[in-house]
């Protein structure tokens, strides 16, 4: 089988899990106990005749099945619907703050990568060495510590005490550098980095505390492996068993892991986006929750299902490349 037909195979795979979460997420936003147009009127004088006109104009006045099938025929047709309490479609809406949370996310991963990698390397090398020990109290931290308590602890000290970074917003790299007054695209990516620190720190921290505990534990057990003492036996030099040998078959759980945990990142990424005042999509769909914008709420579930279905399909091709056994669904 292919590539492309295994990629194929894959996403067919993934429509019942999607209509499975459509159902469940539509289900109880609907069941959620308030009324969206009476949120929607707070503070406005309005008579019944007005909320049932409101009512028809949004559906909300058909049986739940019948919305359902409504909402899912329109969203075939590429109609995510419109919000109900702002005055643009939901597409647009998520299109507008989908950016800064993929910027957050992605530099999360970055940062996780480029960190738990060399570190759980180091750590397999010097095994029950001092650096051994505070590589595992590190990653014992990480993940015992709530992303949105480090964000608070790293606002105080680079932010607060020391003034060295900002503790608000981001700067997007795809904005021009006259937008935000920079003097060129050399201060201008100079800013995105500063105002990307900080939140990207706290939000990689669970992811790298995570990827350095499995890195360091495959690779001592690559490090043991019967073909790394046969090359050894053969003087390959201690680099190369490192590189062509260890390191490449330890890397398989790193990528189930990255792969997997895109939905603990985006889920994160909510109160990390209000910790540092980040309008993004975590906000938004915070906000959609608590004014019970129904079409709002079932739009960005879904961009977030698919965007972890697209990660897991991701995580199956990157294994065949870097494993030769595994093969894209072939049978023997």
């Amino acid at each position: 089988m292919g590539l492309l037909r295994y990629t194929t195979y894959r996403l067919v795979q993934a429509i019942p899990v999607l209509i499975g979460v459509s159902i469940l997420t539509f289900a109880l936003a609907n069941l959620t106990p308030g009324d969206p147009v009476r949120l929607m009127l707070q503070g406005q004088e309005a008579d019944q005749e007005t909320i049932e006109r409101i009512e028809a104009q949004y559906g909300l006045d058909q049986p739940i099945h019948e919305r359902y099938l409504t909402y899912m025929g329109g969203l075939v047709q590429g109609d995510m619907g419109h919000s109900f309490h702002r005055n643009a479609s939901v597409a647009e809406l998520i299109t507008n703050r989908i950016g800064p949370t993929l910027l957050l996310v992605l530099s999360a991963y970055v940062f996780a990568l480029a960190t738990s990698i060399p570190l759980g390397i180091i750590a397999a090398k010097r095994r029950n060495d001092p650096f051994d020990h505070v590589s595992r109290i590190v990653a014992l931290f990480g993940v015992s510590t709530p992303s949105f308590w480090i964000g608070i602890m790293l606002i105080l000290i680079f932010a607060v005490q020391l003034g060295w970074l900002p503790s608000s917003d981001l700067v997007y790299p795809w904005w021009s550098p006259e937008t935000y007054g920079h003097d060129g695209y050399g201060e201008h990516f100079y800013q995105v980095i500063r105002h990307l620190l900080l939140p990207m720190i706290a939000l990689g921290t669970l992811q790298m505390a995570t990827l350095m505990r499995v890195e360091r534990t495959q690779m001592i057990e690559s490090l043991q492996g019967e073909y790394v003492k046969l090359a050894r036996a053969y003087g390959v030099p201690e680099r190369t068993i490192m590189r062509k040998h260890a390191f490449q078959v330890a890397q398989l759980p790193i990528i189930t892991i990255v792969g997997l945990n895109l939905s603990t990142a985006l889920g994160g990424s909510v109160l990390i986006e209000f910790v540092f005042d980040i309008n993004g999509l975590g906000r938004l769909f915070y906000e959609a929750i608590i004014q019970l914008d129904y079409q709002l709420i079932m739009g960005i579930t879904m961009i977030i299902a698919t965007m972890f279905v697209i990660g897991v399909v991701i995580t199956d091709i990157a294994y065949a490349y870097i494993d030769p056994r595994v093969t894209y669904g072939e049978s023997e």
